[in-house]
């Protein structure tokens, strides 16, 4: 595989990192430095890649992807925070035929983790006994709160039809990698599913995946279907 990285912070290199040992290469790093009004983003300097994968920033990722739809590159979008414009960016895919897989987070035991949750809310769907939280602390570096995966953890439970309430609550500190928590409580008992991130390495991984898996298709995907449907 030949890969383009758009955002080089710790994530960019980790993937770099992890590309080597597996054997791909990366062609391109882009950052704010060279990619500053998405001038790096171009025909040429994109000549051989096979996708690109964003971990840049909220506010500049719907400009990447959508200058790379428009050269013809698929793309893994790993960054959150710009869900706003998610319908912007499906029709991207869509209209000019190209790939894009996306996911608010590309570690397989999360997307594991979200289908244990919405399965849990639908068993709970019938019992008004019980109310919901949602809880994620992240490394005080992130820049959403709640995290693009609490988001889709709180959408997977409405859409399993969980229509109780759902507190939902954030923290940001230290260098904590990542932890999100569900809890159903009544005057009975409580239900607690939690998912702890011990390092980045797995989501970078889950983003190579994608990467190899989209890499000549066309559509706009959920990294959920690269994991469960491939």
């Amino acid at each position: 595989m030949k890969i383009a990285l758009i955002g080089y912070g710790k994530m960019g290199q980790l993937i770099e990192k992890l590309c080597i040992e597996r054997g791909d290469t990366v062609l391109l790093k882009l950052d704010e430095h060279n990619n500053a009004g998405q001038k790096g983003i171009t025909r040429e300097a994109f000549m051989g890649v096979d996708v690109a994968i964003d971990f840049s920033s909220p506010h500049s990722v719907v400009d990447n992807v959508s200058k790379l739809a428009h050269i013809g590159v698929n793309t893994v979008i790993g960054t959150t925070g710009w869900l706003n414009n998610f319908d912007t960016v499906k029709a991207l895919a869509e209209d000019l035929d190209v790939g894009i897989v996306w996911s608010p987070n590309f570690s397989i035991g999360v997307n594991v983790f979200m289908r244990a949750v919405a399965l849990t809310a639908q068993l709970l769907r019938n019992q008004p006994d019980y109310e919901a939280w949602a809880y994620e602390i992240h490394h005080s570096a992130k820049l959403d709160a709640p995290s693009g995966t609490l988001l889709k953890l709180v959408e997977e439970m409405k859409g399993a039809g969980y229509l109780g309430k759902i507190d939902t609550s954030s923290s940001r500190a230290g260098k904590h990698p990542g932890t999100h928590e569900i809890g159903f409580d009544s005057a009975a008992d409580t239900i607690t599913l939690k998912h702890v991130a011990r390092s980045r390495e797995g989501f970078a991984h889950g983003a190579l995946l994608a990467a190899h898996w989209i890499a000549g298709k066309k559509g706009f995907y959920d990294f959920s279907e690269v994991i469960f449907d491939r």
